[in-house]
């Protein structure tokens, strides 16, 4: 397996505060994670930091072989990164034009986006929400839409905060069943999260912050 990202070096501090100081931080290809950690570990600001949302420090940064800087944040990785909220923001426009809004504004051809739109929708199982209003969404179709819409980016690096966080019952298994298929697609997938179903997927490494350093478990 080879590396996706190698960071060494990376430190983020508010004022004189360090919240985390990581000396190495690796990401396997084609490989899942979950990143686990008490509430105030750091866990939503590090996944901000690797999609670009937030500035912090890094020695060196590596990505799919290149060398790069994390800041500016570097065209290469806001390509090949996405990252889904635990609280989606969506456009008041339409689900189909949410789930697509990402490829228009790369250039996609509009009939090409159609034809990926509709399957993204269909994987997530809200096709027969294509003309809807995102506010009128509950919490759970959220979640699958604002899952589509990463997926139709092909994203090398997914990253997914608390993804069933104030989900429960069926909408909560609905997300859960749609994460081992984002696995099985090839991207590399993290995800910040307390859930002990998530977190005991078939093939998820863990990786846990504690007191601002990494741990890595089998």
């Amino acid at each position: 397996m080879s590396a996706l990202l190698v960071i060494e070096g990376l430190r983020k501090r508010y004022g004189e505060r360090a919240l985390f100081d990581i000396e190495r931080f690796t990401l396997e290809a084609a490989s899942a994670y979950v990143l686990t950690g008490v509430n105030g570990a750091g866990k939503s600001t590090l996944l901000r930091v690797l999609a670009g949302l937030e500035p912090a420090e890094a020695r060196a940064l590596h990505f799919d072989g290149r060398k790069l800087a994390l800041a500016p944040y570097p065209d290469a990785l806001r390509a090949a990164v996405a990252y889904v909220h635990q609280h989606p923001i969506m456009f008041s426009t339409s689900v189909a034009h949410n789930i697509g809004y990402g490829l228009l504004a790369r250039g996609a051809a509009k009939g090409q986006v159609k034809v990926d739109v509709a399957r993204a929708m269909a994987w997530a199982g809200v096709e027969h929400l294509h003309a809807s209003a995102p506010a009128s969404l509950s919490g759970g179709e959220k979640q699958r839409v604002a899952l589509a819409r990463a997926k139709v980016l092909r994203p090398r690096l997914l990253l997914l905060d608390e993804p069933t966080a104030n989900l429960d019952g069926a909408a909560r298994e609905q997300v859960i069943a749609l994460i081992p298929t984002l696995i099985a697609a090839g991207s590399t997938v993290v995800m910040a999260c307390h859930d002990p179903d998530l977190i005991g997927l078939p093939g998820v490494r863990r990786m846990k912050l504690r007191d601002g350093r990494m741990e890595y478990r089998a």
